[in-house]
Order: structure tokens, then C-alpha cells, then sequence
């Protein structure tokens, strides 16, 4: 029997047998390696925000590019708008990495968070069995019950003159009474063939290390790299009929037609004009 521990939630690594806790040990075994992207695998078991820890250890010289913190709970975890994301502890993925494309003009880093969303949409398909779409700019939804729903979400900052980090946030085993509000979802809930977040965890990192490099070589040109080409592809929001609402109090109602170069979102308006949004919240209003 293994003793307690009490840094472990309710004292016992074993407080929950159907939410394991993860395993550092094979997560570092499996994405450190000698000249790949990850240097260096953490895991806490309760923070405010996985963002903000690696924001300050960035600022403090203590990272480098590579660095993933992963939090079995997050308290105080913020999605866009400074909105909260909590889940109970071991219930999903809470994780933050740091980039630091020194290489790629400044101009080109808007498509990091677009980027994230296309791997990790890409990593969990694989690793869980699962359909994801992505809603414009960074949320990952899944279908439940023939609903779309918001399963995760991405938020970048950035960390000094010379880098991003970036975290996800993603309901892996929640279940229906466990959800913040009705039109969230879980992979779990969208018929996970596994919610074993080791491999979902890998997976995600192992295609956010395919994507980057591929877009850092392209000198952060989305079309060059296929980035621009697979984010439409796979964005849920194209060709909708959304509300646009945008900072200043003002919104915007169009179809969805397009992801521009810049990684904008283009609406075009009843009005016959064609409105390119690069922040604000988008609402689903209806198929186009």
C-alpha cells in the first residue's frame, strides 16, 4: 500500500481510482528527449494558473523555451475575457508551455494560439477516438448528444520581450453534473475510448511539437507550412451565421467566410461588406 502523502488531494494518490494521477516519470521519459522541443516536464498538484506560474518563472530567467507546467487542479484558471475555468482536481488537462520563436517576425506570432488549437484538436482525435472541431479562435468542441460543445480552451500571453506561453485547459472525465454550465462537454461525455490523460497529455505535446516546428521552419508563414490550410479545415465557425462581439461595446452580425492570413476571422455582412475581426467573442447564431 502506498503511504500518504499529503501533498496529494484528501491525502491519498488514491482518492479517486478513476482519476489516476499522472505519471511524471513516463510523461518525462516520453517527451524530453535530445534535440526536441521539450525540455523540461512539470507537475503540481494544485495552483492558481499554470499561465501565471510559468509567466513569472519566465520573467525570473528560470525556463527556457519547452518548459510545460501541468496542474492536477487548477483554483484560479482564466479562458479569454478573464473568464474562470475550474474543474475538480484530475479531471482534465491544465497545462502551459513556453515559446520562444525568436526566429519568426513578431508580426506572425497571432497564429500561436491558432496553431495550439490545430494540434491539440489534432493530438486528442488521435489519442481518445473522439471528433473535434475548433470554434474561432482557440475553443475545443466536441458533439454530445448531437450538441456542439465547449470542451477546452486556449489562452497565449505573453512572457517578457522574447516569448509566449501558451495554456490549454481541456474537460477530459467530467461528467454531466460535474459541468461549470450546460453547453460545456468532455471528451468523456463525447465517447472517449480512453480518458486516460497520460497518452491524451502526450499526444497533445507530441503535435504541438510537430505543428510549431513546422511553422517556425516556414518562418511563421501559416500558408507555407499547411497551418492556414488545416486550421480552416477544421474550424467549426466557417460558414456559420455568428455574432461577433467585439471590444468597445460593438458587435457585428455576419457569415463566417473566411480565415484571413492574419489569422482573423472575416464576416460578411448584410450589408454587403466584409469585416475582418481579430478579437472579440464569437456566438454561434445559426448554419449558414
Amino acid at each position: 500500500m502506498t503511504p500518504r502523502d499529503a501533498s496529494e488531494p484528501n491525502g491519498s494518490r488514491w482518492s479517486d481510482l478513476d482519476r489516476p494521477p499522472l505519471n511524471i516519470t513516463a510523461l518525462r521519459r516520453g517527451l524530453v528527449r535530445q534535440g526536441g522541443l521539450w525540455s523540461e516536464v512539470d507537475v503540481v498538484q494544485r495552483t492558481g494558473s499554470t499561465n501565471s506560474d510559468l509567466v513569472a518563472r519566465a520573467a525570473k530567467g528560470e525556463v527556457a523555451e519547452g518548459a510545460v507546467l501541468v496542474a492536477e487542479e487548477q483554483t484560479a484558471g482564466r479562458g479569454r475575457l478573464d473568464r474562470q475555468w475550474t474543474a475538480p482536481p484530475r479531471s482534465g488537462l491544465f497545462f502551459s508551455v513556453l515559446l520562444t520563436p525568436s526566429e519568426v517576425p513578431v508580426a506572425r506570432w497571432g497564429w500561436l494560439p491558432l496553431l495550439t488549437g490545430v494540434a491539440v484538436a489534432t493530438g486528442l482525435s488521435r489519442a481518445a477516438g473522439v471528433d473535434t472541431a475548433l470554434k474561432w479562435p482557440n475553443d475545443l468542441l466536441v458533439t454530445v448528444g448531437g450538441a456542439e460543445r465547449k470542451a477546452g480552451g486556449i489562452l497565449a500571453e505573453r512572457a517578457g520581450d522574447g516569448g509566449v506561453v501558451i495554456g490549454v485547459g481541456v474537460n477530459v472525465s467530467l461528467k454531466d453534473d460535474e459541468l461549470p454550465v450546460p453547453t460545456a462537454g468532455s471528451l468523456g461525455l463525447a465517447g472517449a475510448v480512453s480518458t486516460d490523460r497520460d497518452p491524451l497529455l502526450r499526444g497533445a505535446l507530441r503535435s504541438l511539437e510537430d505543428w510549431y516546428g513546422k511553422w517556425r521552419a516556414a518562418d511563421g508563414d501559416a500558408g507555407v507550412c499547411g497551418l492556414h490550410e488545416a486550421y480552416a479545415a477544421g474550424c467549426a465557425t466557417l460558414g456559420r451565421v455568428v455574432r461577433a462581439e467585439l471590444p468597445g461595446d460593438r458587435a457585428v452580425v455576419g457569415e463566417a467566410v473566411a480565415v484571413d492570413g492574419d489569422g482573423r476571422l472575416v464576416l460578411a455582412t448584410a450589408e454587403g461588406v466584409q469585416e475582418p475581426v481579430g478579437a472579440g467573442d464569437i456566438v454561434h447564431l445559426r448554419p449558414a
